[in-house]
C-alpha cells in the first residue's frame, strides 16, 4: 500500500508540475498543434522543433529548391527552435500539400544532417528508395467524420487486425480494402472491437509494425490518412470500437527516417549510452523522465484519439517499459519483491499513469489494454488507488498453456486442473483479455492452434467431400473447445487474431530477404471460409455463434465463473457463469450417458451451444429438443444437479429456460 502511495505521489507531482509550467495536461498534450510544420491563417508557415543538441536548424524542400540553409530556425530556450516563413506576395501557400520537406540539422561536430520532423503527419517510400520521404500533408478537404463513437461495450470481443495482410492476394492490402471487405466480416462474426496493428509508420514492413519511425504518421503503405479516418468512421457506424496498437515502449534505430540521432546526439528523445538501447529488439529506448519526451508521447496519444477518433489503445511492450531489465531473462513467480524495488523503471510507470489519465479524461468511454507478461500488481487498478490506470491486461499465460499442451502432451495426459488454474489465475478486480492465440502465435517460427492440431493434413483433408480423418476430426473438435473454454473462463474480454477463427492454414511471414521478399504468407485467405466445400466454414460458424451468444448472455462482464468440476480421469470441466452451465468433455474417446453435473439453479435447461452440431462440423450426437431438469440433488458443492449425455470431445452450454431472460 505504501508503494502504491509513493507511485501515486510521483504521478501527482508530475501532473502538478505540468499544471504549473504548461497550464495543464490539456495544453501540454497538444504539442502537435505547434511542433512540426503548420500553415497559418495568412498563408505563411510556422515551424517548431525540439533539438537540444543541434548547433543550427533549417527547413528545406521542394519549396526552396533544396537549398539547405536559406531558412534558418531561431533558437529558443530549452532546446527549442522556431521559424516563421511569410506567405508569397500573391498570398498563395508557400509549401503546397504533398510537397517534400526536410529538417536540416547542423551538429556540434560540424555535420549536416537531413531529418524528418518527429511530428511529420505523412511519410512515403517512393520507388526503389531505401528511406521514407516526408510529404507535407495539408489537403484542401480533410475527411469529415459522420458517426459518433460507440458507447462503452459491456463485454469486449476483440478482432486483432493487420490491414496490410487482410486480402488473399500477395500484396499489401489497403485501408479501403479493409473497410469494404473485412469490416462486414468482423461485424458478422459478432466482434465489437478491432485492435489495429502496424498503423504507426514503420519503415520495415516485416517488423509487424513494432519498429516505429514516424509516430504521428499513419502508415502510407495502405493509403492516405483520410482513408484510415474513413475506416474508423465506418467501423463506428457498425457499432464497432477501434483500438490502436500503440508502441511507446521503444523506437526504430533508423536516423534518416526515424527519431534516432535527430539532433545529431544519441540522446534527444532517448537515454544516451547503454540504457538507451534494447539489446534484444535492437531499438532505442525513450527517456520517460524528460519533459519534452513526455510532451511528445502524450501529444501522440491525444493525436490518435482526436485526429483519427480511435477509441483507445493496446499498449505494446509494457513489460519492457516497467523494468530496467526489460523482462529479459526474467521469470515472474508473482512474488511482490519482483514488482517493487530498484529494478522497476518508475519514470516509465509514471508515464503510463499519465497516458491513462489523459486518455480517460479526454474520452471517459475509451479503453486501454496493457501487454504485460510480468503480472505487475495494480496495473489495471484506478490511478487514484496508486494503480496504473489500465482497463485490461492481456492474459498472456493462456496461449502459452495451449501451445504447451498441444506441443508436449497427448490428449489423455492433459491436466484439467492445470487448464482451469491457467484460465482463472488473475488478480482480483483487475480485468483480463483472454485469448487462445494472437498474432504472436501465428508468426513464422511458431504455429497457430489449427496448425499444431492438423498440420499438413489441412492441405489435403479439409474438403467436406472426403471422410473425416482422425487428425482433422480431432483438430476441428479441439479448436472449438479450446476457443470456447478460453472465451467462457479466461477473462473479462476475449481476443482473436484475424483469420485464426476459421483455422487459417498457414503462419504469417512478411516479405524479407530470408524468403526472397515473398508475400505468400503475408495474407489472409478469407476465401477458404467462404468455400462451402471446405471445412473451414464450420470453425467460422462456431466462432460467430459463440460471440453472438456472449452478446446475448454477457458472460464476459459477469463475475468470474464458479468451477464445480475438473475431473482428471474423466477429462471433464464444468463451470457456471452468467447463469449458463458450461460443460467440456476433453476425453478423446469416452462418452458418458448420464453424467451428473452440479448447478446453482433448479428448473429446466436447454442446449444453447453445442460444438457437436452439424453446422460446426460435429457428429450431431445430441438432440437439441431434449429438456434437462435439475433437481435439488447436491453435487460438487452445488445445491442442484442434472444428468446429461456427454459425447467425447464436446463442449456444451446449457441455459436455464425457467429464468426470465
Amino acid at each position: 500500500k505504501n508503494l502504491a502511495k509513493v507511485r501515486y505521489k510521483q504521478f501527482s507531482q508530475i501532473l502538478n508540475s505540468i499544471g504549473e509550467n504548461e497550464g495543464g495536461i490539456d495544453k501540454f498534450s497538444r504539442g502537435y498543434e505547434s511542433f512540426g510544420v503548420h500553415r497559418c491563417a495568412d498563408g505563411g508557415l510556422y515551424c517548431k522543433e525540439w533539438a537540444p543538441g543541434a548547433e543550427g536548424v533549417f527547413l528545406t524542400g521542394d519549396f526552396n529548391g533544396w537549398n539547405p540553409f536559406s531558412y534558418p530556425y531561431k533558437k529558443l530556450d530549452y532546446g527549442k527552435w522556431e521559424l516563421y516563413i511569410p506567405p508569397k506576395q500573391n498570398k498563395s501557400v508557400l509549401v503546397p500539400h504533398g510537397s517534400k520537406l526536410k529538417v536540416v540539422i547542423t551538429s556540434k561536430s560540424g555535420e549536416t544532417l537531413y531529418r524528418i520532423s518527429p511530428w511529420a503527419k505523412y511519410v512515403v517510400r517512393e520507388g526503389a528508395n531505401v528511406n521514407y520521404d516526408w510529404l507535407h500533408w495539408d489537403p484542401e478537404h480533410s475527411y469529415e467524420f459522420k458517426h459518433s463513437r460507440p458507447k462503452k461495450a459491456r463485454s469486449l470481443r476483440i478482432y486483432e487486425s493487420h490491414v496490410g495482410i487482410s486480402s488473399h492476394e500477395g500484396k499489401v492490402a489497403s485501408y479501403k480494402h479493409f473497410t469494404c471487405n473485412v469490416l462486414p466480416r468482423i461485424k458478422d462474426l459478432g466482434y465489437n472491437c478491432i485492435q489495429l496493428m502496424a498503423i504507426m509508420e514503420h519503415a520495415y514492413y516485416a517488423s509487424f509494425g513494432y519498429q516505429i519511425t514516424s509516430f504521428f504518421a499513419a502508415s502510407s503503405r495502405y493509403g492516405t490518412p483520410e482513408e484510415l479516418k474513413e475506416l474508423v468512421d465506418t467501423a463506428h457506424s457498425m457499432g464497432i470500437i477501434v483500438l490502436l496498437d500503440v508502441v511507446h515502449s521503444h523506437a526504430s534505430k533508423n536516423s534518416a527516417d526515424g527519431l534516432n540521432m535527430f539532433d545529431g546526439t544519441d540522446s534527444c528523445y532517448f537515454h544516451s549510452g547503454p540504457r538507451g538501447t534494447h539489446d534484444l529488439w535492437d531499438s532505442r529506448l525513450f527517456a520517460y523522465s524528460s519533459w519534452e519526451v513526455l510532451r511528445f508521447l502524450l501529444s501522440n496519444i491525444r493525436w490518435w484519439l482526436e485526429e483519427y477518433r480511435f477509441d483507445g489503445f493496446r499498449f505494446d511492450g509494457v513489460t519492457s517499459m516497467l523494468y530496467h531489465h526489460h523482462g529479459m531473462g526474467q521469470g515472474f513467480s508473482g512474488d511482490y519483491s519482483e514488482y517493487f524495488g530498484l529494478q522497476v523503471d518508475e519514470d516509465a510507470l509514471t508515464y503510463l499513469m499519465l497516458a491513462n489519465h489523459l486518455v480517460h479524461t479526454l474520452c471517459p468511454d475509451s479503453i486501454t489494454i496493457a501487454e504485460d507478461v510480468s503480472g505487475m500488481p495494480a496495473l489495471c487498478a484506478p490511478i487514484s488507488q496508486g494503480g496504473g490506470g489500465f482497463d485490461y491486461r492481456l492474459a498472456m499465460a493462456i496461449p502459452d498453456k495451449w501451445i504447451q499442451l498441444l506441443k508436449e502432451f497427448k490428449d489423455e495426459d492433459w491436466n484439467m486442473g492445470d487448464i482451469v488454474y491457467t484460465l482463472t489465475n488473475r488478480r482480483y478486480l483487475e480485468k483480463c483479455i483472454a485469448y487462445a492465440e494472437s498474432h504472436d502465435q501465428a508468426l513464422v517460427g511458431d504455429k497457430t492452434v489449427a496448425f499444431w492440431l492438423m498440420d499438413a493434413e489441412m492441405y489435403t483433408n479439409m474438403s467436406v467431400l472426403t471422410p473425416f480423418t482422425p487428425v482433422i476430426d480431432r483438430g476441428i473438435q479441439l479448436h472449438k473447445m479450446i476457443r470456447l473454454i478460453t472465451h467462457g473462463l479466461g477473462g473479462e474480454g476475449y481476443l482473436n487474431f484475424m483469420g485464426n477463427e476459421f483455422g487459417h492454414p498457414e503462419w504469417l511471414d512478411f516479405p524479407r530477404k530470408g524468403n526472397n521478399e515473398s508475400y505468400h504468407y503475408a495474407r489472409r485467405q478469407f476465401h477458404l471460409t467462404d468455400d462451402g466445400l471446405l471445412r473451414y466454414k464450420f470453425l467460422n460458424n462456431f466462432d460467430r455463434d459463440m460471440n453472438r451468444l456472449e452478446e446475448r448472455c454477457g458472460w464476459l462482464s459477469a463475475p468470474q465463473a464458479y468451477v464445480s468440476e475438473k475431473h482428471e480421469s474423466n477429462k471433464i470441466i464444468a463451470f457456471e457463469r452468467a447463469g449458463l452451465l458450461f460443460i467440456f468433455n476433453f476425453h478423446p474417446s469416452k462418452s458418458y450417458t448420464d453424467y451428473r453435473v452440479g448447478t446453482a439453479l433448479p428448473g429446466k435447461f436447454k442446449i444453447v451451444l453445442d460444438s457437436d452440431a452439424a453446422e460446426y462440423g460435429g457428429h450431431q450426437r445430441l438432440d437439441h429438443s431434449t429438456d434437462f431438469f435439475s433437481e435439488a440433488f447436491e453435487h460438487n458443492g452445488r445445491p442442484c444437479s442434472l444428468l446429461v449425455y456427454l459425447p467425447s470431445r464436446v463442449a456444451l452450454i446449457l441455459q436455464n429456460v425457467d429464468l426470465p431472460n
